[in-house]
């Protein structure tokens, strides 16, 4: 009997990468817990269905700071995708853009932003803040100029935390040519360069009076941290333990979202990313109030056979949720919560 296509994007690749490559993606940060929990943590939930109900016509649209998509499954941010696939970001972009979904590009991406705006996808920048936020505007420039329709600032990474690697690293065995092209020379080299450790609320608002562009606060996962970004005038919040690559044992995702829900309301939209693999586990993290999920490790995965896979990874996800929904017996995007159990 044939498997799933998509459970086995993860195994081909990791015959096809380097070693280094595949480690680096995959791997968490100390003892991988939290990296090891987000995908069970989704599919410990459960629904209370509706029947009864006509589920001939099922819309699965919803917007995103005003951009439409087909799906509330867009791509999050991740670097190194030209060590994945030798077209990289514009393989990722492409294979969106057709999908009608949003893709988020890191700001240390191997493809310059112009080129990626021009593919026509709907983009959106990920940025760290460096100690000296001078530093950062010549890309956040770039990033506006080349259409990038808002801001994603990650929270959860004042210092990058340790990764156990058994062997050579993605660092040592990748050209540092397919990453940061969009920095000016030299910036990293520069000693206020280095991740902010003083981040705070007034980042979100000097965020867009620079820019002028709204402000995705990214690695939240407490109410009162959402509702401190939402106050400092955050557009939308994103719980995230970033793949569980930064403080090991952090709360999941699935289990942090409800609380960050309830505490801001409608005030902002919520997003939420970490270990979504089936149109199920998108379900799953609407019935709990989340307006979108991201995808981190599922795409890079795909993009290992590009752009196509990358392609075929959307629509088959929009698939599931489509038949998720309808044996649910919800229609639309909206009705998702009554499901919960």
């Amino acid at each position: 009997m044939c498997g799933r296509w998509l459970d086995a994007l993860e195994g081909r690749a990791a015959e096809a990468l380097p070693a280094s490559v595949h480690r680096y993606i995959r791997q968490g940060s100390r003892d991988g817990v939290s990296a090891a929990e987000a995908v069970t943590a989704w599919r410990d939930l459960r629904f209370r269905p509706h029947v009864l109900t006509d589920v001939t016509h099922v819309q699965t649209a919803v917007t995103l700071l005003g951009t439409p998509v087909s799906a509330p499954i867009a791509v999050a941010p991740s670097t190194f995708q030209k060590a994945v696939h030798p077209d990289g970001e514009l393989a990722m972009a492409t294979a969106t853009r057709d999908a009608g979904s949003l893709l988020v590009v890191s700001s240390n991406a191997g493809t310059p932003f112009a080129d990626i705006g021009a593919t026509g996808v709907p983009w959106w920048l990920q940025i760290y803040l460096p100690a000296d936020r001078s530093l950062a505007l010549p890309t956040l420039e770039r990033a506006a100029s080349a259409g990038a329709r808002a801001l994603v600032l990650t929270v959860d990474t004042p210092v990058v935390g340790t990764k156990h690697d058994n062997g050579p690293t993605i660092w040592e065995e990748t050209d540092p040519a397919l990453l940061r092209v969009n920095f000016e020379e030299d910036t990293h080299d520069l000693p206020g360069f280095a991740k902010a450790t003083d981040l705070g609320p007034r980042d979100i608002a000097w965020l867009h009076d620079r820019t002028g562009l709204p402000v995705v606060v990214k690695g939240v996962l407490r109410g009162d941290d959402a509702v401190r970004s939402v106050e400092a005038g955050a557009a939308a919040v994103w719980v995230s333990n970033h793949g569980g690559r930064q403080l090991d044992r952090s709360i999941s995702t699935a289990h942090a979202l409800p609380a960050v829900v309830e505490a801001i309301g409608a005030r902002a939209e919520v997003y939420v990313d970490g270990g979504l693999r089936t149109g199920l586990d998108v379900l799953s993290a609407l019935t709990l109030g989340a307006r979108a999920t991201f995808l981190g490790r599922l795409p890079l995965w795909a993009l290992v056979e590009g752009s196509a896979a990358v392609l075929r990874m959307h629509k088959e996800l929009r698939e599931e949720l489509v038949e998720s929904m309808r044996l649910a017996g919800v229609t639309d995007l909206a009705a998702a919560g009554t499901l919960r159990d």
